[in-house]
Parts: structure tokens; C-alpha cells; sequence
């Protein structure tokens, strides 16, 4: 690095630091937006991208709307924020773009583009109540810890939730500013009421900014702020119920009664589960540091603190605890960290005198996450699943394609689309014991068909064989290959998709995240 360069980053840092964070936090957005194609989780695709595809297309994947069901039920899943990606989609086919990686490259920008606000208002409104000095470091952290380039291109309720709450923290901030303050209030409701058409469980955070206003002794205020979240709440989620349901709130209060009675279905654990999330998403001893300080401001800056904490505790309390809906406090955490603990650290008579060893600490957290953020901010996730689609996309009017996992119980989800086409697919895992009836579909609206053994190919009509078939895993592959033979004698094999670098190492280290070769043969059936 040249004197020059060195002199303008220091004179950015020191008199325009916010301008010096927003370059840093978009180049590694902008990383993340070309190289991080594909997904994460099964939610940031499944339920955000694949859904309004479908509908665009003039399917209905998961069938989620009335008019596609027998017996029509909400499902329990906002609109709001899908609908942006459906009329997004809608728009995109209009103009002629149907390149799936192509709609997904512009996806990734708009959100790094939204992310972008995190990092400003989580500046602002650290420098508000505690200084430019901490204000610097909350923004460099917002715009560089490892996960945060790598979430904010992604589809994640738990991600785009928290601009919409920051936004209503600033407006709370100033407010006394304007000439309304009680109706520059009210907006601020309105704005981080979005957050919860975006993720439901934010109702907690929501009510917990109120809280906070009448414990301040601001009465009016939390009323303005209250009635602000009831009419955005009315609007995103009521009206439009309304018109898809013929009632208000359908969405949500379907999503409440099945969380109640679903609550034990998916990974549970002890309270303490989530301390354990962002004690190493934050990078311990670092992390530990910075929930010090962030337990500290619980009096001085309790407008944020009680807020996060409501949230922490029932969610901690709260048997289903998937690491993701920890996400959306983890910003005011960093924010509310960094301010407590170095104004801890600059009054302490220890850490004044233990100069070097906070050095180490300090040293030692921005190796890590540089080693995180190098890894993470261009990596391809679930690279073998999107490739494996994107090979066949090649391939038209494709009718069905079978999924042989049958290493495992389950079947592994291919994204379609990525085949910019919606086939059905057969499905062979592993069938419980003592399942061994054929369950095979009869009608070609079937979307996913289920099949508990290879035989129950020699019971499909011709014209409902598969077109393809993936095979998922080299485990076993050739005994497997030659069982499928058996019944499709025409099988011939034509590559193979591995996964990515990142996808390999989550991998081996925990045999849950299934990433894995992908084997793609033909049939001979495909017209």
C-alpha cells in the first residue's frame, strides 16, 4: 500500500468514516452478488424464490394459493415479501430475461443494495448515543464480519427484517427533530411493522421497542409507535389476506397455531443454545467481549437493549431453535457491544494496564474472521444441487426425473428453478421398515412421487417413466446404478456435478450439511 493510499484511508476513517465502511461493505457485497450464487438453507430458496417463480410460470409449487387447493388453508407464510419477488419475476419475464442465474446475479444485488442500510443506521445510531469513535468500529463490524456479505446477498427473512427495525430506531432518534415528533413516531411503527410482514416472530422485538418507551416514562410515544406497527401490520398482512383469503391475518395466525402445535418437529435444544450461536458467530474470546458490553447498556440505551432481549429469552425458551431466527439481533448486539465494552474497557484499570493482552484478543478475532469472510463471501452454496438443475435446463419439456438417495431416509430437494421448468420428480430414499407398497401417481399433477423400491418402475405407464435420473452420493453407486438398470435399461451416464469448497468442508465437519457428488444419467426416455 502506497504513503498516498494509507493517507486517504486514514483521512476517510478519521473525517468520513461512513463513506470509508459503505466502500468496504460494498465491495464485499459485491463479491458475495457475483461469485455466492445458490442457497444456504432450504427457506431462502424453497420458500422465497422457488414459490413466486412457480406462480409466474403457472404453477404452484407448494401450493400455498386457495385457488389451488381442494380444500383451500393458509399455510402459514407471509406474502409480503415474496410477492415483491413475484412481481419482480413477473417483471423480468415481461422484459424477455428468463436466465435463471441471471434473475438470481440481480436478486443478489438489490439485497446487497438494502444491506447497505444496515450498515448506515447501525453507524448512525451508534454514533447518536455513543460517539464517532465506537460508531466506527459498530459500521466496520456491520460491513465486515465474516457472515455478513454471505447473508445479505441471501434470501433471508432473518436478514431483510432488520433494516426495516433499524429504520424505526433512527426515526425514534429523531424525532424530537421534527415538527410532529408524535406522527414522526407514528411512521417510525409503520416502517419497522414491515419487519414483522417480512418475519413474524419480530411481533416480539416490535412489542418490545413499546415497552422500552413506556418504561422511558414516553407514553404518547409508544402509543404512536403502537398504533404505527397496527396500521403497517393491517395493510402488508390484513388487506392482503384478505384478498387472497376473504379474511384478514389468515397467513399469521395459521403460521401461530402450527409453530404451537409444531414447536418440538425440528431441531430443539436447551436454553442456552442461542448464547452458544452468537458467542461463536461473533468469534470467541472477542464475543465474549462484546455481550459483556452489550449487557452493560441495558439502562443507558434500553430503547434497543430490552427489545433484543425479549427477543433472546423467548426465543431461548422457545423449544424449536434453528440458529438462523437468532439473526435478526445480531447487528444490535454488535452495536450495543461495541459501545459498552470499550466504554468499559477505557475506564478499566485492568484493560488499561493489560493493554497487550486485549492487543492479542483483538488481533486474534480479525485473523479468524478475515479467514471466515475469505471463505465464506464468495463461496457457492449448494453448488452440486443449482448445477445439477442448470445442467439439465438444457434439456426441454422434460416430464419427470427420479431422485435416487436411497443412502437415506429422506430425499434430497432439487431447486427447479434452476431447470426453468417444473418436471415432477420421483422420489426413492430409503423406506422405512416394513414399507414396501409401491406409491406411484396416477395423474401428471403429481408434483413429487414417492417410491419405496426400484420395482415400482415396472408398475408406471411408459409415458410416466422418468426422463432422468439423478443419482445423489457415491455411496453405493454402482450397485444402485445397476438396480435402476434393471427397470430402465436404456440408463447411460453424462456427468457429474460436484459440490463446491465451502459445501465440502460444512460437510466434513458435520455430516448434516449434505453436500455431495451428484450423478446425472439418462434413460432414453426423453422426447
Amino acid at each position: 500500500m502506497t504513503g498516498k493510499i494509507r493517507k486517504q484511508l486514514l483521512f476517510l476513517w478519521n473525517e468520513k468514516p461512513l463513506t470509508l465502511l459503505l466502500l468496504i461493505a460494498i465491495l464485499l457485497r459485491l463479491v458475495s452478488v457475483v461469485f455466492s450464487k445458490g442457497y444456504d438453507m432450504h427457506d431462502d430458496h424453497y420458500l422465497i424464490i422457488e414459490a413466486p417463480q412457480s406462480w409466474v410460470d403457472g404453477k404452484d409449487y407448494n401450493n400455498w394459493l386457495p385457488w389451488n387447493q381442494d380444500n383451500p388453508e393458509p399455510t402459514g407464510h407471509s406474502f409480503f415479501y415474496i410477492g415483491f419477488h413475484f412481481l419482480f419475476f413477473y417483471l423480468l419475464k415481461f422484459i424477455g430475461i428468463t436466465d435463471p442465474q441471471v434473475k438470481m446475479f440481480l436478486v443478489r444485488f438489490i439485497h446487497a443494495l438494502f444491506s447497505l442500510l444496515i450498515v448506515t443506521l447501525g453507524y448512525r445510531i451508534t454514533e447518536k448515543f455513543s460517539g464517532k469513535k465506537h460508531a466506527r468500529l459498530a459500521g466496520l463490524l456491520l460491513a465486515a464480519y465474516w457472515f455478513m456479505p454471505f447473508f445479505s446477498v441471501r434470501n433471508l427473512v432473518e436478514i431483510v427484517c432488520i433494516p426495516f427495525l433499524m429504520m424505526g430506531f433512527w426515526m425514534i432518534f429523531n424525532a424530537d427533530k421534527k415538527k410532529n415528533p408524535l406522527w414522526w413516531i407514528f411512521l417510525s411503527g409503520f416502517v419497522a411493522g414491515m419487519a414483522f410482514s417480512v418475519r413474524y416472530q419480530t411481533s416480539v422485538f416490535l412489542a418490545g421497542m413499546a415497552l422500552a418507551l413506556l418504561l422511558k416514562k414516553q407514553v404518547k410515544p409508544a402509543f404512536a409507535f403502537g398504533f404505527g406497527v397496527v396500521a403497517s401490520v393491517f395493510l402488508f398482512q390484513g388487506v392482503i389476506d384478505f384478498f387472497i383469503w376473504g379474511y384478514p391475518f389468515a397467513e399469521f395466525i395459521a403460521y401461530s397455531e402450527y409453530n404451537i402445535g409444531h414447536q418440538h418437529d425440528f431441531i430443539t435444544g436447551g436454553w442456552f443454545n442461542y448464547l452458544g450461536v452468537i458467542g461463536g458467530m461473533l468469534i470467541p474470546p472477542f464475543s465474549l467481549l462484546l455481550f459483556f458490553g452489550f449487557l452493560r447498556t441495558w439502562k443507558k440505551q434500553l430503547l434497543i437493549f430490552l427489545p433484543v432481549m425479549i427477543f433472546l429469552v423467548l426465543h431461548s425458551l422457545y423449544p424449536n431453535k434453528q440458529e438462523r431466527f437468532i439473526f435478526p439481533i445480531l447487528p444490535f448486539i454488535i452495536m450495543l457491544g461495541v459501545a459498552g465494552w470499550y466504554d468499559f474497557f477505557e475506564k478499566s484499570k485492568f484493560w488499561q494496564q493489560n493493554l497487550l493482552f486485549h492487543r492479542i484478543i483483538v488481533i486474534l478475532f480479525w485473523f479468524l474472521n478475515l479467514a471466515a469472510l475469505l471463505l465464506y463471501t464468495p463461496s457457492y452454496a449448494k453448488k452440486a444441487r443449482v448445477e445439477t438443475m442448470s445442467f439439465l435446463s438444457a434439456y426441454k419439456n422434460i416430464s419427470f426425473i427420479l431422485i435416487d438417495d436411497s443412502n437415506r431416509r429422506n430425499t434430497t430437494m432439487l431447486p427447479r428453478f434452476y431447470l426453468n421448468q417444473w418436471p415432477a420428480f420421483y422420489e426413492y430414499s430409503k423406506p422405512a421398515d416394513g414399507d414396501t407398497a409401491c406409491i406411484i401417481s396416477t395423474s401428471t399433477d403429481d408434483q413429487f412421487i414417492k417410491l419405496n423400491s426400484p420395482a415400482c418402475l415396472g408398475e408406471i405407464e411408459p409415458e410416466m417413466l422418468p426422463d432422468f435420473v439423478v443419482f445423489v452420493d457415491s455411496v453405493n453407486l454402482n450397485q444402485r446404478i445397476s438396480v435402476i438398470k434393471e427397470f430402465l435399461p436404456g440408463l447411460s451416464f453424462l456427468t457429474v456435478i460436484e459440490p463446491g469448497f465451502r459445501d465440502r468442508l460444512l460437510y466434513t465437519v458435520n455430516k448434516v450439511n449434505y453436500n455431495v457428488p451428484i450423478y446425472i444419467y439418462e434413460t432414453g426416455h426423453h422426447k
